[in-house]
């Protein structure tokens, strides 16, 4: 049982992830202002990405868990973590904050606050490309958890660091952030009738890593 209300755990999650969209959507409209150069401009909004995530789950993780991601709540869920309520709950303050971080992002930089995206993003590599890299991430946090838990968010921070230049989709990995970046017609931008393939491929990816790091960080000692 957590310490914290369920009103205090659902502020925290929305406002992380509206901080997370925020970061990843403005630092992706900075990055593309600065550079021509669209290797230069995603290493612009890869940092900011991985720095930010260090920072938020590192001061709002003791209060609410620090999950910014249905992919994670529904596995919490799924460890039986959370209850159904709780996790549905958890989902829709993430999908509306990070909604809300869009809409900031536009604001800060002066753009027009409300948009879609017509940014393409679809195809089998794409989607393969969120199924590894939710799985990854996942098993940072099991894994990390299990092992060295006050290192879990630099786990999580270096591990999208990387996951933006090894995955074909640059790592979105997060169905609230993938809906959130559909309301932006920015560098970090998604069409939204891309999302249904996005989001599936995200849940497959966290099942998967569900189903492998519970058998995997199972000890002989534990099923004795």
């Amino acid at each position: 049982m957590s310490e914290f209300s369920l009103s205090r755990r659902l502020t925290a999650e929305a406002l992380g992830t509206a901080m997370l969209v925020g970061t990843v959507v403005g630092s992706g409209i900075m990055a593309d202002k600065l550079s021509d150069d669209v290797a230069v401009s995603l290493l612009g909004n890869t940092i900011p990405t991985g720095a930010i995530l260090v920072v938020l789950i590192t001061i709002l993780g003791p209060i609410s868990g620090a999950h910014f991601n249905p992919a994670v709540t529904f596995v919490f869920w799924m460890k039986r973590q959370l209850s159904v309520s709780e996790g549905i709950s958890y989902i829709v303050a993430q999908i509306l904050g990070g909604i809300c971080g869009s809409l900031i992002a536009h604001v800060m930089f002066e753009l027009p606050i409300l948009q879609a995206s017509t940014t393409v993003r679809t195809g089998g590599g794409q989607w393969v490309a969120e199924v590894v890299a939710t799985f990854g991430l996942l098993a940072s946090i099991l894994a990390g958890i299990r092992f060295r838990e006050a290192a879990v968010p630099w786990l999580v921070g270096l591990y999208i660091t990387a996951a933006y230049w090894f995955t074909a989709s640059t790592s979105f990995a997060n169905p609230a952030v993938a809906i959130s970046r559909a309301f932006t017609d920015t560098f970090a931008g998604i069409r939204p009738i891309d999302l249904p393939g996005f989001i599936f491929a995200e849940f497959i990816g966290a099942a998967l890593a569900l189903a492998l790091f519970s058998w995997l960080l199972t000890s002989e000692k534990s099923t004795d």
